[in-house]
């Protein structure tokens, strides 16, 4: 009999207006000096005040730090921790995207371990099971589901390579999930974040690793997803829409902690390091070609994630849903614009030039041992080419 490790954080506040009680959070702990970490933009629109004014109002004096970066970097990190390590901190708040989050969370793990040591120490397969002090997420985007994870992603500067680094350490303790903040998010990062919550589902649930528990969650995300994240970029203020995509992103971020990713991430991160192309912006130019390499080799599973995602009818035979489900992939990304890599602007001959370090930083990662067909090297960079034109 197979056993599955199901972790999650200790409490999550779910529904819109959650933020405000964030100092009643940090109060049900015993914390009250908080180190808030946000990116520049939430820091200069006064969004962060969401969090600080909640904060204030209950007499917690909260320090930010804002020097954030998309694709979290090792340099950052270490920027940060030395901010951590100067002041009177018992936690930390992750305020933003999946890169506040992913930040404060390896800050956490970093500021764990002996002076001197690189990020890269923690690198899959090491494990980051240590943490400095707990972190609080509040996620304002509906996609990358870090407020859930035992995951964070950070690129090592001298190798361009986005690290996967998992490990009880980087695990929250609580998060804060209010639909509310993300009224406010453009369309283009408002579907590239859907679209990442939608590949953290299905692959959790084609995942060789997958487990009852968290197919629970993978099915119910894509329920959510699937019928919503054309409505959320069709009209950002619908409230029922972005609820459901919120609430999906969630239960998507904990199906894949509990379960896995696999090859659309393990070669999207590669090409998110390399190009610095959003990272589910990067997801989606792979989905429909990497999700059709694997669809027969555990056709029961994708048939049916295409009946959650609305894509095939209950009755639709495993082969016709399977065929709905690629041709679903390829609408989305038609009517939400997503580019090639080509169309994105990448110079043809330095994807050319990479794609041999990419297939391997890919490989390097593990994600795509987790794929229903699992590639070899040559099979990654065929994709890697397809997907390019």
């Amino acid at each position: 009999m197979t056993v599955a490790s199901i972790v999650s954080p200790r409490l999550m506040r779910i529904g819109g207006g959650a933020v405000e009680g964030v100092a009643d959070v940090l109060l049900s702990f015993g914390l009250s000096k908080p180190l808030v970490v946000t990116d520049p933009w939430m820091a200069s629109s006064g969004t962060v005040e969401r969090c600080l004014a909640p904060l204030r109002k209950a007499g917690i004096a909260a320090q930010v730090f804002s020097d954030t970066v998309p694709d979290p970097t090792d340099t950052v990190i270490e920027a940060g921790v030395a901010i951590l390590q100067s002041g009177d901190f018992d936690c930390l708040i992750g305020f933003g995207g999946g890169s506040p989050m992913d930040t404060a969370k390896a800050m956490s793990v970093l500021a764990a371990a002996p002076a001197g040591t690189k990020m890269r120490a923690f690198k899959v397969p090491a494990g980051a099971d240590a943490a400095k002090l707990p972190v609080i997420c509040i996620p304002t985007t509906a996609g990358t589901g870090s407020e859930a994870t035992r995951f964070t992603v950070i690129t090592d500067t001298e190798t361009d390579e986005k690290m996967l680094i998992a490990g009880l350490g980087a695990l929250p303790l609580a998060a804060l999930v209010d639909y509310e903040l993300t009224f406010s998010v453009p369309p283009r990062t408002t579907a590239d974040t859907g679209i990442d919550s939608l590949t953290h589902a299905l692959e959790a649930f084609v995942s060789k690793r997958a487990n009852p528990h968290a197919d629970s969650l993978a099915l119910a995300a894509m329920r959510l997803i699937g019928p919503n994240l054309r409505r959320v970029w069709r009209d950002p203020k619908d409230a029922a829409a972005r609820e459901a995509m919120m609430l999906g992103a969630t239960q998507a971020g904990l199906a894949f902690s509990n379960s896995s990713v696999a090859l659309i991430h393990g070669m999207s991160r590669p090409i998110g390091a390399h190009f610095h192309v959003p990272h589910g912006l990067s997801n989606a130019m792979l989905l429909p070609a990497v999700t059709e390499f694997g669809l027969n080799d555990a056709l029961p599973r994708y048939a049916e994630a295409a009946r959650a995602i609305g894509a095939a009818r209950a009755d639709d035979a495993d082969q016709v849903a399977g065929a709905k489900l690629l041709e679903e992939l390829r609408a989305l990304n038609a009517e939400l614009e997503v580019p090639t890599p080509r169309a994105y602007g990448i110079d043809a001959a330095r994807w050319d030039g990479l794609m041999p370090t990419m297939a391997r930083q890919a490989l390097a990662s593990g994600s795509p041992a987790n794929n229903p067909r699992v590639p070899t090297e040559e099979e990654i960079l065929a994709l890697y080419r397809r997907v390019y034109a």
